[in-house]
């Protein structure tokens, strides 16, 4: 066995180039013939007088002999990979036959441990909604899209950075061989690449994964979910300064640079649309935005219903401007009030839910001033929840008021008039939530100009959560809608939250280690694919009672691996069975939910006679 380097001209421009093989020689009928075992390409990096141990290391692991000499790291990998590629192609057709070999068990080994399980699902949910198929119809040839599928099912799998995705694809994931893709030929920078490639055609990639969710699962297009989320950046964001900006930050961490995810979602959970928006944007003014790029997307497909589906989305978005755009375009609206005031009347509300997670009662209350229907709702769990926060910061307050008054006596503590209502305003700022719901007087001493005493008082403020703790208001343009139907079509808004929940902890979108803003971009659009993946799996799973979260279902799958066992035989032979392993029974029950087969990938069995082969030199 020995490399060998053959020199090409192209038949393009007469240019030569070099392209290196690894060949063996063996004897055959018509006598001794060299035959290629693997192409090493044209960018071989090996220096010349390193073949010889790469060969050498190559035959050593075909024939299952043990290592003698330690040899540099870089030729060892490269001898591992390159060996596992020659097992793969030397495969023999499989036998209907029972395969007896006699053989020395003492020799038996188990290499190249690679993980299929949640590969296997992934690729199958891939593979239902036909995204290769898409992929190739916008031009993507046989390497980017294998490093599309890499780079979406990476991030639903192991979920980090591209760079990250990468070394998983090529050093722990087997899912090289499940689409028989050898992705060591895949460099960094074709990672990198393919997430412009992917985002580049975003709205064609979303429209269509909506039209086959929507076919492929029958769901009715009724409600539209609308909410954002931030994530922040590893490092300053300067070279994405278009992008990122301070803001407030989901995650507490304002001291970052942040970018800004906006997601719209049918009732059923799928992703209908993405839009990136910078860092610090006001949550209100990308409505108009996102629900006019819904319509462009729509206006040429089946994707949307004829009648218009209700907007839902939560206070923050639901200014004043945006209730009279969604009216002035004819849309229906379900949002949370943003209005302080506050009314609940037990005697006309109704019972919406009554179980395990608490009740809820909803009284409905008709606004003709603004044509609306106003649904004022109390939840015991939120009651119990707000009291507690309330509680909580009422003893603090009190008491950080009482330390400040016995202090007034006490040398060497804050006394001066000015000093203590400056103190006082301080904490009234840290203790804003109940703060206002205090009058406090500090009576200055005049002789002294000290402040005498502190006095202070709790008064509850009417027709506010003080005075209906558990109490929300939410308004609506359906005035045909029961309390019940209104109540469950606005509690949606929760799985939205699920979902960024899920993109954000599940599948790796924070933080964001990029620096330019395509790239920032192109991240999280790559992790919203993910999500539609993910939410096909969950959604055929929940049908057959499997409700786990995507993490849960993953670490259900995480150790089912495909293996190389190899072995001496009684003839000199030396045999390589490449399978997976037998799936556990909790992940039999999830293959057999989605209707999948327990083995992903072929077993591949390698046979190498020794005998036949010449020795180098």
């Amino acid at each position: 066995m020995f490399i060998r380097r053959t020199t090409i001209k192209s038949r393009k421009d007469g240019h030569k180039y070099y392209t290196y093989r690894l060949v063996e020689s063996e004897r055959t009928q018509k006598g001794v013939q060299q035959r290629t075992l693997i192409n090493l390409g044209t960018n071989f990096p090996l220096p010349r007088e390193q073949w010889s141990e790469l060969s050498s290391r190559i035959q050593q692991i075909l024939n299952g002999e043990a290592l003698l000499f330690e040899l540099p790291s870089e030729i060892e990998e490269m001898a591992q990979n390159y060996a596992s590629q020659i097992i793969q192609t030397q495969t023999r057709e499989k036998d209907e036959k029972p395969d007896y070999q006699e053989v020395d068990v003492d020799t038996l080994e188990m290499i190249r441990p690679r993980s299929v399980g949640g590969e296997h699902v992934a690729l199958e949910a891939f593979n239902s909604l036909k995204l290769g198929d898409h992929f190739k119809t916008l031009g993507f040839n046989g390497p980017q899209l294998a490093a599309a599928t890499g780079a979406i099912i990476g991030r639903m799998c192991h979920p980090a950075s591209e760079r990250a995705t990468h070394y998983w694809l090529q050093n722990i994931s087997g899912l090289g061989e499940l689409i028989d893709y050898d992705f060591n030929k895949i460099s960094l920078y074709k990672m990198y690449s393919i997430s412009d490639q992917l985002l580049k055609n975003r709205d064609s990639i979303e429209k269509y994964l909506y039209r086959q969710e929507k076919q492929l699962f029958g769901f009715q297009e009724t409600i539209t979910l609308y909410d954002l989320t931030n994530t922040y950046f590893e490092g300053n964001g300067n070279a994405a300064s278009g992008l990122a900006k301070h803001g407030r930050s989901k995650e507490k961490r304002s001291d970052c640079p942040l970018v800004t995810l906006g997601l719209i979602l049918d009732s059923s959970g799928f992703p209908k649309s993405s839009e990136i928006f910078k860092g610090n944007v006001s949550e209100p003014v990308t409505l108009k935005r996102m629900i006019k790029s819904l319509e462009i997307k729509g206006r040429n497909s089946d994707i949307f219903e004829p009648q218009k589906p209700t907007i839902v989305m939560d206070a923050g978005i639901a200014s004043e401007d945006n209730i009279e755009w969604l009216r002035d375009n004819e849309y229906p609206y379900i949002v949370v009030s943003r209005k302080r005031y506050r009314q609940f009347d037990e005697n006309k509300a109704v019972v919406i839910r009554d179980d395990t997670k608490g009740t809820v009662k909803a009284q409905k209350v008709i606004d003709s001033e603004n044509n609306e229907v106003l649904l004022y709702c109390h939840s015991a769990q939120r009651e119990k929840k707000e009291r507690a926060i309330v509680n909580r910061f009422t003893v603090q307050f009190e008491e950080a008021l009482s330390h400040l008054e016995s202090g007034l006596t006490i040398k060497k503590r804050l006394k001066k008039y000015d000093k203590v209502l400056e103190k006082i305003g301080r904490l009234k700022q840290k203790y804003a939530k109940v703060s206002g719901l205090y009058e406090i007087n500090a009576v200055k001493n005049e002789e002294t100009g000290n402040a005498s005493r502190i006095e202070w008082i709790r008064k509850t403020k009417s027709d506010t959560k003080d005075e209906f703790p558990g109490v929300y208001c939410l308004r609506t343009s359906h005035s045909d809608l029961d309390e019940n139907t209104l109540w469950r079509m606005y509690t949606m808004l929760t799985d939205l939250e699920a979902v960024f929940r899920s993109l954000k902890s599940e599948l790796g979108m924070r933080p964001v280690f990029h620096q330019v803003a395509e790239r920032i971009t192109g991240h999280l659009f790559i992790t919203v694919l993910a999500y539609h993946l993910v939410h096909s799996i969950r959604f055929r799973l929940k049908k057959s009672g499997i409700a786990a979260s995507w993490s849960g279902i993953r670490d259900q799958l995480a150790n089912q691996n495909r293996i190389t066992v190899s072995m001496h035989c009684k003839n000199n032979d030396v045999v390589h069975l490449r399978k997976s392993t037998r799936p556990e029974s909790r992940q039999q029950k999830i293959y057999s939910a989605l209707g999948m087969c327990f083995y992903p990938g072929k077993t591949v069995k390698t046979i190498i006679n020794k005998s036949s082969a010449i020795p180098d030199g």
